[in-house]
């Protein structure tokens, strides 16, 4: 079956007179000093005034933005999807469809606490993204939930969410950046069958990051964000051979299928092919199905589309000696569960 590559088309030391014993001398001997050398140093000397503390080493703590990015994914697929981007002190959430102890517990087992998440970036108001988000900002009530006007409505039309997420929710508009801990995200459209669906650029000085988990075609947009990043997590969500001989019924295989719908393998690994550059560090496959695809079978499709795009050195996110020497790194996250911890850079 041959497979096109969708894209929907539109536009201190001490100071010299400090050190003992300057002309290497004993404390019995006196070196003679000529008069001139003795009035310079006395002159000299008289005019610094230094405090004590002066003369010690300035030590600094690192700020927030010196601190590495961290990321790490609490479940992938349509079971529940949530990731945290940030540093140990202070970050994010992409959406809150797994259960906030869940997401507590991965995290205080890689040293963060869940005061460090400030905000819940919502992508579509499916389930699966969305399942968590009341209770998680119900119990830490200085948590925002950030998306788009029309993302907001359509979560409390489809779920039995409280109307009182409006009282924590922060208004965000498509392409208008905006900053949570120190991070700046600017969303973008992609094409999915939620409500007003995003994406998110994330940046922090150099370091860029687009995420795009639920998508069925490459956008421009998406292709304008995926191009800057050296770290890109996108749906991998399908195999077609898989999805076609499948038991999945035939409407249900054209929902997938459409523009509108999901990502196969092959369409993910051709669009990656094309951004492949050597800045990429790390490539995270997220919203693999569980009927039609599996890990291996993504993953490999993806490595043969980056060799041939002359990508010579992929690991595998592993912690690995051989996977560390390698150029990028390419994970299948899991479906249920977190993942390590990954530290991009």
């Amino acid at each position: 079956m041959t497979r096109k590559l969708k894209i929907k088309s539109h536009a201190g030391q001490p100071t010299l007179f400090d050190m003992p014993d300057l002309y290497g001398t004993s404390d019995t001997t006196e070196m003679p000093v000529h008069p001139s050398i003795s009035e310079f140093v006395a002159e000299a000397a008289n005019s610094i005034s230094r405090p004590d503390d002066d003369l010690q080493p300035v030590m600094t703590e690192p700020t927030a933005k010196e601190e590495p990015l961290l990321f790490i994914s609490f479940g992938s697929g349509s079971s529940g999807n949530s990731a945290y981007i940030g540093t140990r002190t202070e970050g994010i959430l992409i959406d809150a469809g797994v259960d906030g102890g869940v997401i507590r517990d991965a995290l205080h087992a890689n040293g963060i606490s869940r005061d460090a998440i400030k905000g819940i970036c919502i992508t579509h108001d499916h389930s699966d993204h969305v399942r968590y988000v009341y209770s998680l900002v119900r119990k830490n009530p200085s948590i925002g939930v950030y998306c788009t006007p029309k993302t907001l409505n359509g979560m409390l039309r489809r779920h039995n969410i409280s109307r009182r997420i409006k009282d924590y929710h922060r208004p965000i508009y498509k392409e208008f950046p905006f900053e949570i801990a120190g991070i700046e995200l600017t969303a973008f459209d992609v094409s999915h069958d939620g409500t007003d669906n995003a994406g998110f650029f994330i940046r922090r000085d150099a370091l860029c990051f687009a995420i795009a988990t639920d998508l069925g075609c490459i956008t421009p947009r998406v292709d304008f964000y995926m191009r800057q990043a050296q770290h890109i997590m996108i749906e991998s969500n399908y195999d077609a051979g898989m999805l076609m001989t499948g038991s999945y019924p035939q409407y249900l295989k054209s929902r997938i299928m459409a523009e509108r719908g999901h990502l196969d393998n092959e369409i993910t690994a051709s669009f990656l092919a094309s951004c492949f550059k050597p800045e990429l560090r790390n490539i995270f496959l997220c919203h693999l199905s569980q009927d039609n695809n599996t890990p291996e079978i993504a993953s490999q499709t993806v490595r043969n589309a980056l060799s041939k795009a002359g990508a010579t050195s992929i690991g595998d996110g592993s912690e690995s000696i051989d996977a560390r020497n390698c150029a990028i790194q390419l994970v299948a996250l899991p479906r249920y569960g977190a993942s390590r911890l990954f530290i991009l850079r």
